[in-house]
């Protein structure tokens, strides 16, 4: 999994703490940007994981090529840990066969891959 550098650094130790293979952006020494966070979580097969709704764009308009997106919606980091784990767990296997996926603390909307 590939967080994007607005998710809280907190989520990382969570979700590493339950058993997910996680990187953070945030600890890169720059931000390479959207198209190319994007394009490293496909080299390296992961789910990426974010605040922005642009990667949704660029996987939708623009046709790049993903693993699963995770947008998490209107959420503290404390929320973002626990929505985040919960849609891992129910909805895994829908975000790893390149499924994007829009979840707040109310509700979870899924795209499944074209």
């Amino acid at each position: 999994m590939l967080l994007d550098s607005c998710i809280g650094k907190s989520v990382r130790k969570t979700l590493a703490t339950a058993g997910y293979d996680v990187i953070w952006s945030g600890d890169w020494d720059e931000d390479p940007g959207d198209e190319e966070i994007l394009a490293q979580a496909f080299e390296e097969s992961r789910i990426l994981v974010t605040l922005d709704k642009d990667f949704g764009e660029l996987a939708i308009v623009k046709g790049s090529p993903h693993k699963g997106i995770l947008r998490l919606v209107d959420l503290n980091s404390e929320q973002q840990s626990q929505v985040g784990l919960t849609v891992l767990s129910l909805y895994g296997d829908e975000l790893s066969t390149g499924a994007i996926i829009t979840a707040n603390s109310t509700r979870v909307r899924i795209r499944p891959p074209d």
